[in-house]
């Protein structure tokens, strides 16, 4: 069998790819900002300050847990989450790391 196109990066940058993925739709970034912005765990606001069906805000809570920035907790037909303050620095430290790179001017660069 012969390699898949993500076999020839490092396992660095499939992760940052995956982590990028999962917070590349504008509802997700709703979501962690609001998450961010109570810094409590949230039981079924998300529909009333998201805008979105319950089922949409599920799939996309499910997305974000997937990479480990949520932690929830299942009480009977309740769910609740909260953002993984670890998981969180760890993917605040991946992107620091790229972004804190200092770019030169180059005079033959377009």
């Amino acid at each position: 069998m012969g390699l898949t196109k993500s076999d020839i990066f490092t396992a660095e940058q499939n992760k940052i790819a995956s982590i990028a993925k999962v917070l590349g739709h504008p509802a997700r970034i709703a979501i962690l900002q609001y998450l961010l912005e109570k810094q409590k765990c949230i039981c079924g606001d998300l529909v009333n300050e998201i805008g979105l069906a319950q089922a949409t805000i599920s799939q996309h809570l499910k997305e974000m847990k997937s990479i480990g920035l949520l932690k929830g907790i299942i009480e009977g037909t309740r769910v609740c989450y909260c953002i993984d303050s670890k998981v969180f620095k760890e993917i605040k430290i991946i992107f620091d790391s790229i972004f804190n790179e200092t770019i030169t001017a180059n005079k033959n660069c377009c």
